[in-house]
C-alpha cells in the first residue's frame, strides 16, 4: 500500500514541480502558494493557456499578415484586425473552461484513476513509445468522429460547433486566432478523446500534458490559411478547405482518418463555389 501511495504521488510532485516553474515564476506567492493544489494546478494551466494562446498567435500573425504581406496569403485573404481581436474575445471567454480539463485529469490521475505512469523506467522506453503511438491513433479517431459528429447532428452544430464557423475563409476572416474561438463545450468535447484515451491505453502523464498544450500550438497553426501540404500531415490547407466545405478534412494531425472514411479533399481538388 505504502509503495502504491507512493507511486501516485509521484504526480502530485510532478504538478507540484510544474506549478512552481510557472505561477513561481509570473505571480508573487501569496497569488498562489495559499490555493488548494487543485486551483493551482487549474491557474497554471489557464496561465499556460493563455501563453500558449498569445505567444505564437501574435508571432505568427505578424509574421505572415504584415511582416511577408502578401507572401504566403493573397493580400486580400488576409484577416482584418477586428476579425482578430473577435476571434480572441470568444477564445478568452472559453479558455477558462478549456484549462479545467487537463486539471481534471491530473486529479483524478493523481488519484489512480487512469493508466497513467509518472515516469518512464517503469515501462521501458520501448513500451513508451508503443504507448505515445497508441494513444495518438486513439487520439486521431476519436477527435476525427467527435468533430464529425458534431457537424452530423444538427442540434449540436447549431448550439455548439456553428459559431466557430462563422471564421471562414470565404470572408476572409480566418486567423490563427480563430483556432480556440469556439464555444466552451464544443472545445472540451473536441478534447475528450485526449481524457478517454488515459483511460485506455497506459500513458506517460507528462507526455500527455506536453501533446495537449502543444495541440493548441497546432490548432492555431491550422487555421493560417497558408495553402502548405505536407503529407501525411492535416495542416493548414486541408483544414481551409474544411471550413469552406464543412463535410470535409475534419482534421487533426493527419489525413489517415478522412481516407479511411471517405471525408479527404485535396487542397488543390477543392474548387470554391
Amino acid at each position: 500500500m505504502d509503495d502504491e501511495s507512493g507511486y501516485f504521488q509521484l504526480f502530485v510532485e510532478d504538478g507540484n514541480f510544474y506549478n512552481r516553474i510557472l505561477l513561481g515564476t509570473l505571480l508573487p506567492e501569496q497569488l498562489w502558494v495559499p490555493l488548494p493544489h487543485f486551483f493551482q494546478t487549474w491557474l497554471r494551466n489557464y496561465i499556460g493557456g493563455l501563453l500558449m494562446y498569445f505567444i505564437p498567435g501574435f508571432f505568427w500573425s505578424f509574421y505572415i499578415y504584415r511582416w511577408k504581406n502578401n507572401v504566403y496569403v493573397p493580400r486580400e485573404a488576409i484577416p482584418s484586425s477586428e476579425a482578430m481581436i473577435m476571434q480572441i474575445q470568444v477564445s478568452m471567454k472559453a479558455l477558462p473552461w478549456y484549462t479545467l480539463l487537463p486539471t481534471i485529469e491530473e486529479y483524478i490521475t493523481e488519484g489512480g484513476w487512469t493508466r497513467c505512469f509518472p515516469r518512464v523506467h517503469y515501462v521501458g522506453w520501448l513500451h513508451y513509445v508503443v504507448y505515445v503511438a497508441l494513444y495518438l491513433i486513439l487520439v486521431e479517431f476519436g477527435i476525427y468522429w467527435m468533430h464529425k459528429l458534431l457537424h452530423d447532428i444538427k442540434p449540436l452544430y447549431k448550439h455548439l460547433h456553428a459559431p466557430h464557423h462563422i471564421y471562414n475563409n470565404k470572408h476572409n476572416i480566418l486567423s490563427p486566432f480563430a483556432g480556440m474561438a469556439l464555444h466552451p463545450l464544443d472545445g472540451i468535447l473536441q478534447a475528450l478523446p485526449h481524457s478517454i484515451a488515459l483511460f485506455i491505453v497506459p500513458m506517460h502523464f507528462s507526455t500527455h500534458l506536453v501533446i495537449l498544450f502543444m495541440e493548441g500550438i497546432w490548432t492555431a497553426s491550422i487555421h493560417d490559411c497558408i495553402n502548405a501540404k505536407f503529407w501525411p500531415i492535416m495542416g493548414s490547407g486541408y483544414h481551409t478547405v474544411h471550413h469552406v466545405t464543412y463535410r470535409h478534412n475534419y482534421g487533426h494531425l493527419t489525413i489517415w482518418m478522412h481516407w479511411m472514411f471517405g471525408t479527404l479533399v485535396e487542397p488543390h481538388d477543392h474548387k470554391e463555389d
